[in-house]
């Protein structure tokens, strides 16, 4: 176990190594002169980010390099389109797309040498040619971390590294100098909303845990991240996991719990392997225990995995599955604040709303409502993924308008595309269309226009998509996924599934649409939970800015050319060449030559209807352009 002095010894022992992490920081005499930090996220391990820290490893450990430079496995970066990432720091390399076999290259040419390997680097120049430092790119330039602090900078397997951050000073503060109402005062103050989905206020969360009758209470955190294309919370579990139980012990100081649960999917094999490694470090150090950093108080926290289902993010159904029941929604009231883990007053809050605390009690509540919007206060963490030049992990001040986020951050959309649409919130949330493309982005501007935040998926869209097929898409995941509970999500959802695909097949008459619009509010009106009630969001709001596209549907087309029943390919005589090239990679033998020869004298080709299967192949194939659809 570790005083509180001992702890204050290693922060301030290691400031000056994390500080050399930043860019242009100056290097403190006896430390390494370099730092190499790779990213160990999901996304840059799966391509082989492992590896490349070990080939790191063993080419500085050959030329006897070791003490001169330390290499740093970290969280996400953000960047992940450009993944494998490593930085090189006081220098400010970004080097991306990084195989394992660049490794020994930027071993003999940049540490040894000096000279960054130009054709790894991220760089973007300024107007006078000059290459930009990372934190002024395009990317980076408007975001603000605040969750994301300490993501892409410490190793998050190394408890002193985050001590080294102010780590647990929070958590000191609350409790040698605040009440636990201080504290809920302190975020009620904050304006903090819930990041997990609908952003209910976080202060009046804690407040009412906090007024339930009761000896024994709990605090849980819903990592249980099912979203299509989200991966914001796994991203602050991997990076920083000692931000998150620092939080919920401050929570549970506020509320008067001295156990805590973290629900996560067990999908997530490196967060889950962080989380245990840093509550392990923690019970060594004595800050999880019954005597918390000297303090006198108890707190300990537990592991609950869960199997992957979307309505275990909806909080009665994960407290269900981390009592060992099925996961389906329970009746509301008695809310979880009353009744929740084990029928006991339970606080639950998402991984990003806890990651917001730590700066909250250190740098005060009116520090963080200068940021964001009147309503909508701080940053948010989005994952921003589709039809973009840039995507992966980012965090905006609320407020920050849509446009900034497609053309600034995520570079627009590429091969000159046109930006059609953006969804928010996953299979809750709805279809932003271009012509609101300069809306501020925070919780009440989303719902005005039919979407929500939701827990922080933003998924572009460009011309080339069906935004009916979008909706399918987004209704086939809440169906498959419903917990089956209540009538309305379980019949009236498949119900509105088979509509749209009726929509989707050019069988679906103009009346029809009108059906279905009354049966999505019917759902909306009617389910049990968040699951069932926001489920039609995606057919709703693409009914509303892209009716035209249904309307065109329900007449035998798709405007974009996506659903196959409605799309047929066809040769342009005019432009075949015969080379071939379409038949020889068709898949079903669809396409053969004919009689008629094109100007070269070899035969133009055909597509037989009745064996294409529309995969679009040949398109891809022909190098005149010869095959549309």
């Amino acid at each position: 176990m570790k005083t509180l002095q001992q702890l204050q010894e290693i922060r301030e022992g290691l400031k000056a190594t994390i500080a050399e992490r930043k860019e242009g920081a100056a290097v403190t005499p006896g430390q390494p002169r370099l730092h190499i930090l790779v990213c160990g996220g999901t996304g840059c391990t799966s391509g082989n980010s492992q590896i490349i820290r070990d080939n790191f490893k063993k080419e500085l450990e050959e030329r006897g390099l070791t003490q001169e430079v330390q290499l740093i496995m970290t969280g996400c970066f953000g960047l992940c389109s450009k993944g494998p990432i490593a930085v090189v720091y006081p220098d400010g390399a970004f080097y991306t797309h990084i195989k394992p076999e660049d490794v020994a290259e930027i071993v003999e040419q940049h540490i040894v040498g000096g000279k960054p390997v130009e054709r790894l680097l991220h760089a973007e120049k300024d107007i006078h040619g000059q290459l930009k430092s990372i934190n002024d790119t395009d990317f980076y330039r408007s975001q603000r971390r605040v969750v994301l602090r300490n993501c892409g900078v410490i190793d998050p397997e190394n408890i002193d590294e985050y001590l080294a951050t102010d780590g647990y000073k929070a958590y000191e503060k609350a409790v040698t100098s605040m009440t636990p109402q201080q504290v809920i005062d302190e975020i009620k103050k904050s304006g903090l909303r819930g990041r997990g989905g609908a952003g209910f206020s976080t202060g009046m969360k804690w407040q009412f845990t906090h007024d339930a009758p009761g000896d024994v209470k709990y605090v849980a955190c819903n990592a249980d991240e099912g979203d299509p294309g989200a991966f914001m919370d796994r991203s602050l579990l991997e990076g920083d996991p000692h931000a998150v139980i620092e939080a919920m012990m401050i929570a549970g100081y506020a509320v008067g719990a001295e156990h805590g649960v973290i629900y996560v999917r067990a999908e997530y094999p490196i967060a889950v392997h962080r989380l245990e490694v840093a509550i392990k470090q923690a019970h060594e150090y004595g800050i999880l225990g019954d005597n918390v950093m000297g303090l006198g108080r108890k707190f300990d926290l537990e592991l609950r995995l869960g199997a992957g289902a979307f309505v275990c993010g909806e909080e009665t159904a994960l407290l269900n599955s981390a009592e060992g029941k099925r996961g389906e929604p329970r009746q509301r009231p008695p809310f979880p604040a009353v009744k929740g883990f084990f029928g006991k007053p339970t606080l639950i809050n998402n991984v990003e709303t806890y990651g917001n605390i730590t700066q909250i009690i250190l740098n005060g509540a009116d520090w963080f409502a200068s940021v964001g919007t009147e309503k909508s206060k701080g940053t948010k963490v989005f994952a921003l993924g589709g039809k973009l030049e840039n995507v992966g992990l980012v965090e905006i001040p609320m407020g920050t308008p849509l446009r900034t986020i497609v053309e600034d951050i995520g570079g627009g959309c590429p091969n000159g595309k046109k930006f059609k649409a953006a969804q928010t919130g996953g299979p809750s949330g709805g279809c932003i269309p271009a012509s609101l493309i300069d809306t501020p982005i925070d919780y009440d501007n989303l719902m005005a226009i039919g979407s929500m935040m939701g827990s922080g998926g933003l998924i572009v869209m460009d011309e080339d998509n069906c935004m009916v097929d979008i909706a399918k898409f987004f209704l086939e995941f809440t169906v498959d996924e419903s917990c089956g509970k209540c009538t309305p999500c379980r019949i009236g959802n498949k119900r509105l599934l088979e509509m749209l695909d009726k929509v989707t097949k050019g069988e679906a008459t103009l009346e029809d649409l009108d059906k279905m619009e009354e049966l999505c509010h019917y759902i909306k009106d009617n389910s049990l939970c968040g699951l069932g009630q926001t489920a039609p969001n995606p057919v709703l709001s693409t009914l509303r800015y892209f009716r035209d596209e249904y309307e065109a549907h329900c007449n035998g087309k798709c405007p974009a050319g996506v659903c196959k029943a409605l799309v047929s390919f066809k040769v342009d005589k005019d432009k075949c060449i015969g080379c071939t090239l379409c038949a020889r990679n068709c898949p079903v033998g669809a396409i053969s030559a004919t009689e008629e020869k094109a100007a070269n004298g070899r035969p133009i080709h055909a597509i037989d209807p009745k064996k294409c299967i529309k995969c679009g192949v040949c398109i891809s194939k022909c190098p005149k352009g010869a095959i549309s659809k």
